[in-house]
């Protein structure tokens, strides 16, 4: 290039001495540094508070004071030197034992057992054992009218076959525990004083045929209950031959008679 001056030209610009860019430079990068650390001071100074948590509740704690140890054994002595033994006691000499002899007893005869009393069973009567016994209406020992003492006209035989023929299971029963007597056209015989025994049945057998007869006797009037009756009275309990039929009644009684227990006041 010549030493010459160019001449001034608005439109190109002026060249900067290379000094100056190098302190705007200098500058630029100190405002840099300058921002960058106001930043960072910025973002230090915000404090980000950790979220409340609820406090655990309190745990109890027991101190636990263990036992004391156990005393220290007492020191063993040692055992003393042994003396000389003691004497051996004597026991006295055993005798011989001799067996004692066994005489065997003499032959003796079993005596036979007695044999139990035997109960009085119930017993089965013909018509021969019939003749003459009071039936129902008969009048005549069957407590018709005027036999008792206010002559009520009291048929017992009746008002109690009545009553037996109504229940089913009175006929049943002594079909059941009597066939033969019914098969056979007798009478069974179930009171003579007392209560008669019957075959295979518990106590004194036939327990609601007896019920029903004191039932029936008991709400009877006071009058027909006292009247004086002799020998048997027969009761049937369905019409017609073969029907089963009930005999009771002693030498001398009264219906009164039947309502205690063991009632065997026979009066002949």
């Amino acid at each position: 290039m010549s030493g010459r001056p160019q001449p001034y030209d608005p439109l190109v610009p002026t060249p900067r001495p290379r000094r100056r860019a190098k302190v705007d430079g200098l500058v630029a990068g100190l405002f840099s540094v300058a921002a960058h650390g106001a930043l960072l001071l910025a973002i230090l100074a915000v404090r980000i508070q950790p979220p409340m948590m609820d406090e655990p509740d309190p745990i109890a704690v027991a101190l636990y004071q263990p036992p004391p140890p156990p005393p220290p054994e007492p020191p063993k002595l040692a055992p003393e030197p042994a003396g000389d033994p003691a004497p051996a006691k004597l026991s006295p000499p055993k005798l011989p034992v001799r067996p004692p002899k066994l005489v065997p007893p003499p032959q003796v005869e079993p005596l036979p057992a007695k044999p139990a009393p035997t109960p009085q069973v119930v017993a089965e009567l013909g018509e021969a054992d019939l003749i003459g016994a009071a039936t129902a209406g008969s009048g005549s020992g069957a407590g018709g009218a005027g036999n008792g003492p206010g002559g009520g006209g009291c048929d017992m035989v009746r008002l109690l076959q009545d009553a037996l023929r109504k229940n089913p299971r009175v006929r049943a029963a002594m079909m059941q525990v009597h066939p033969e007597a019914a098969a056979k056209g007798k009478a069974v015989l179930v009171w003579n004083g007392d209560w008669v025994q019957s075959p295979g049945q518990e106590g004194k057998g036939l327990a609601g045929v007896r019920e029903l007869i004191m039932l029936e006797v008991a709400f009877a009037p006071k009058a027909c209950r006292d009247d004086p009756m002799r020998g048997l009275v027969l009761i049937s309990l369905a019409d017609g031959p073969g029907a089963p039929r009930l005999a009771l009644g002693s030498r001398s009684w009264n219906w009164s008679d039947l309502l205690f227990a063991k009632s065997g006041r026979s009066r002949g």
